[in-house]
């Protein structure tokens, strides 16, 4: 993680060398028509920042009033709201990124490599809760049962109210 936040800087700056040959090579091509593309662009990527903003957050509320995991809801509009972001901001190169974010198919692999993200850092508990049932690939065979060895027993001293004698099975 912190390698990635220590790249950033790096990042933004070869992203930045991109946005400017990109520029240069359509201002070329279709003349000062590049300017008002970008304006555009930018336009109507905060256009649809307020209205992927507004859509997220009545999914999200229809989804808890349902009862329902709004985790998809929610990672539907965050990759709503990234390409939106992204199409706001000027430059072709974002702005493409973002039109792919904007569309269907970019938005559903953005938001399954959201789900991914959670799944890894959040735990199966919590990803449980908000996304709802996950799928699990399960192995056929004979089933591997693991016993452990029986834990030392704690000094009499420690032991306090009733005791069971039993074993741990997992």
């Amino acid at each position: 993680m912190r390698r990635g936040v220590a790249l950033l800087p790096v990042g933004l700056v070869l992203l930045s060398i991109a946005e400017i040959v990109v520029f240069l090579s359509v201002a070329h091509a279709i003349g000062g028509w590049a300017i008002l593309l970008l304006l555009a662009f930018s336009v109507t990527g905060l256009a649809l920042l307020r209205r992927e903003g507004i859509r997220g957050w009545r999914r999200f509320r229809a989804a808890a009033d349902e009862g329902r995991p709004p985790g998809t809801d929610v990672t539907n509009s965050l990759a709503g709201l990234g390409g939106a972001l992204l199409l706001a901001l000027p430059g072709f190169l974002t702005s493409l990124a973002g039109l792919l974010l904007l569309v269907p198919p970019g938005r559903t692999l953005a938001r399954r490599g959201i789900e991914g993200f959670a799944a890894r850092r959040l735990g199966p508990a919590a990803v449980g809760e908000m996304f709802g049932p996950r799928r699990v690939k399960v192995r056929r065979g004979s089933p591997v049962v693991v016993v452990d060895e029986p834990a030392p027993a704690p000094p009499a001293a420690a032991i306090e109210g009733d005791v069971i004698e039993g074993e741990v099975l997992r």
